[in-house]
């Protein structure tokens, strides 16, 4: 039996779907994946894969960027959105939606539900960034306040029980990380002998998605997630064995900043991924200018995590391997930007 290695953990490798060692199938499958493929690629754009030389150069070995900054609504997001609604039942649509996010999911479940023709209410912390806001307000969204992050779940409870509309998960939801897999489907489309995919994580969805499609279609190739220090729920939950609320969330990497990892995805994430490591935000800052100076992508900091844990070191790669970073999203408040970049 192939063991595959997560740093605290050493567990029974798996094709996705099948049995484990605990007997329990992993709940989102390759099937389920490229199912959502189907459904998201004439609504969604798909976004490019650059090589970087610069990037190689710094890590030693070929480097690439997925540019999901390029994505519709600016993340990738919209991926498991768009797959998610298609699969609520009319009553559900009916009732409408609610949900929470910090901006960019906010953003991708508005226009998902624009586009299906679905109400949607979105809980939103006050130090949500403004531009986000704005761009969930333009695609149809109402908007409901809470005084931070770790406030959502609760409004959000509120909204439900006031309204009985569906609740739509962000990220802990079998739909939404199905969707967010094919990010990873169409990177090995273009470079099928990937090695390594570094990806930033809030709640876990995208990384899950991502790990549940390379595990099947690329067994032999490594998937780390990177978190800010600030806001490291899924190393905290690897290590504690479960998910455990955060009581203080700090970090620039707004679109990282999950009050809690979702189960769904931490078990993925404990059976798939190779490790989650926590980078400082000074780092996240950085892969922010290198982007911008050198591969000429404007990154948000969530975006740009993936990346500035390669420029730092943080990810071992071996000479010879094909490492992908994903640049999961590029929708930064100008004002924060000119901040970072000392302007």
């Amino acid at each position: 039996m192939v063991e595959r290695r997560t740093h605290n953990l050493l567990v029974p490798g798996s094709i996705p779907g099948g049995p484990t060692a605990e007997g329990k199938a992993i709940s989102v499958t390759l099937a389920d994946v490229e199912r959502a493929r189907g459904v998201v690629a004439p609504v969604l754009h798909r976004t490019p894969l650059f090589s970087s030389r610069a990037l190689a150069d710094r890590i030693g070995t070929a480097a690439h960027l997925k540019a999901e900054n390029l994505q519709r609504t600016g993340s990738f997001k919209p991926r498991g959105a768009v797959y998610a609604i298609s699969r609520l039942s009319k009553e559900e649509r009916e009732r409408g939606i609610v949900t929470m996010s910090a901006g960019n999911a906010a953003q991708a479940i508005a226009f998902a539900a624009r586009t299906a023709g679905v109400r949607v209410t979105v809980a939103m912390p006050e130090s949500a960034p403004r531009a986000k806001v704005d761009a969930t307000r333009g695609y149809g969204a109402e908007i409901v306040f809470a005084p931070d992050m770790t406030k959502l779940v609760a409004l959000v409870g509120e909204l439900k029980d006031r309204s009985g509309a569906y609740f739509l998960h962000p990220y802990d939801d079998a739909a939404m990380i199905a969707g967010h897999g094919t990010c990873a489907l169409e990177v090995l489309d273009d470079l099928p002998d990937a090695d390594v995919f570094v990806v930033g994580v809030g709640g876990g969805g995208l990384i899950a998605g991502i790990a549940v499609a390379v595990a099947a279609k690329r067994p032999g190739a490594r998937v780390v997630g990177v978190e800010p220090a600030g806001a490291a729920g899924m190393r905290r939950a690897l290590d504690a064995g479960e998910p455990i609320r955060l009581e203080r969330i700090d970090t620039i990497a707004d679109g990282l900043a999950a009050p809690i990892a979702g189960t769904i995805p931490l078990d993925i994430v404990r059976r798939l991924v190779t490790d989650v490591v926590v980078i400082e935000d000074d780092l996240i800052a950085e892969g922010m200018r290198f982007l911008a100076t050198r591969a000429k992508l404007v990154a948000e900091p969530a975006g740009a995590a993936a990346t500035g844990a390669l420029l730092a070191g943080k990810i071992p790669v071996r000479p010879g391997e094909r490492v992908v970073s994903i640049v999961s999203g590029g929708n930064v408040d100008l004002a924060r930007m000119a901040q970072i970049f000392g302007a």
